[in-house]
């Protein structure tokens, strides 16, 4: 009778600290696998808006809709193998934002919604992205107090308030566990000569130390409480599968490396802007992001050679659609035949095309991969 008592109590122990996961795992439980290569998730962190009509102040926060600017942005790969490269994105980055224009990317997400934001960061960078998540401003504070704080070193004095916003920072310098909410102030701060690129910094740093955390074996416990309280605070398109691969990804230990975009300080019109660097951001994206198997970063050249007016504006759009970063229309001589691709990776881009088949024809000048769509292309 003991014995049975004591497994009913492991039960309902071990019940109560899955519990907090149990949306999360209702959703996305699936076996942990190795994936085939990296998956490159998109992370951003979504604004306050507040309901500046009504009748009380400082104003509530409305509804969280993540429709707001994105505040925090992060292209994160993560490796079947445990690796995980953070690229960190200045709010401020000036990019062209697909369908939209030139601008800030933290307004990609307002202009186009996460698809948008997805393809200014993709465009910016190369990379294809697989899928985003965006979190609220109460998703760090929830994750830290679950994760029983956060031990960081700050670097210098912090001391803002915000009574409108409500948010109010006061951080001494020096080693120190953070509980949720100084690490929701640690990570917003922007008030020095620094500005979002010393916040990107601390952000990183933030992420290598909570990193550190979950790879300690005595924090296990928490994970739960730690998927929790980022699943109530976030909206995604993750898949099962994708989940999946992380979970696999993260049975190894994450083993976190960070970066940023690099540049400098810049202006359009009165406007403080970040110019990247785009010499340096390709290098270091080639270095450190680059999936030498992922087709999607191959230039690929699309020719309307004998289909349908428009057949390769709607090939380059689905293809960009599907992450593939470096498609664009070259003009042939038309005539009649069907559709073909030309490359060593000529195959594997015919999966994603949906039809034709491979010749040694000759490549559309600085093309991996050129595809000549023929009659047999379908009609839209």
């Amino acid at each position: 009778m003991r014995r049975i008592v004591w497994v009913l109590v492991a039960a309902a122990g071990l019940a109560a600290v899955v519990a907090p996961a149990a949306p999360f795992l209702s959703r996305y439980a699936a076996v942990p696998r190795a994936a085939d290569g990296p998956l490159t998730v998109l992370l951003a962190g979504v604004d306050v808006d507040y309901d500046d009509s009504a009748a009380v102040w400082p104003w509530p926060a409305k509804a969280e809709s993540y429709t707001t600017r994105t505040d925090t942005i992060m292209l994160t790969q993560v490796w079947p193998d445990g690796r995980v490269n953070v690229l960190g994105v200045p709010r401020d980055s000036w990019v062209n934002m697909p369908g939209y224009g030139w601008g800030k990317v933290n307004g990609a997400n307002v202009h186009g919604g996460p698809e948008m934001l997805m393809r200014a960061v993709q465009d910016l960078t190369g990379v294809p992205v697989d899928a985003y998540a965006l979190v609220s401003l109460n998703a760090i504070p929830a994750l830290t107090d679950a994760a029983g704080g956060v031990t960081v070193d700050v670097g210098q004095a912090m001391k803002y308030d915000d009574n409108a916003g409500k948010l109010h920072i006061d951080l001494k310098p020096g080693r120190q566990r953070l509980d949720g909410e100084q690490a929701a102030g640690f990570l917003r701060f922007r008030h020095d000569n620094l500005g979002d690129i010393g916040r990107i910094a601390r952000q990183q740093q933030f992420v290598s130390a909570l990193g550190a955390q979950v790879r300690n074996p005595l924090n296990v416990w928490r994970l739960p409480m730690m998927v929790g309280a980022v699943d109530r605070n976030m909206k995604t398109n993750l898949t099962r599968a994708q989940v999946a691969a992380l979970t696999g990804a993260a049975l190894g230990g994450p083993q976190v490396r960070t970066f940023s975009v690099p540049g400098d300080f810049g202006y359009r019109g009165a406007a403080s802007v970040w110019e990247v660097d785009r010499v340096a951001l390709n290098a270091l994206v080639g270095k450190e992001f680059r999936d030498p198997d992922d087709v999607r970063s191959l230039g690929v050249a699309v020719v309307n050679t004998d289909a349908p007016d428009g057949s390769a504006g709607r090939l380059k759009a689905r293809l960009e659609g599907l992450g593939y970063s470096n498609v664009w229309i070259v003009n042939e001589p038309r005539g009649p035949a069907r559709t073909t691709a030309s490359g060593a990776a000529a195959a594997r881009v015919l999966r994603d095309v949906g039809f034709g088949t491979v010749t040694d024809q000759p490549l559309a000048a600085g093309a991996d991969v050129t595809v000549r769509l023929g009659s047999d292309t379908p009609a839209p």
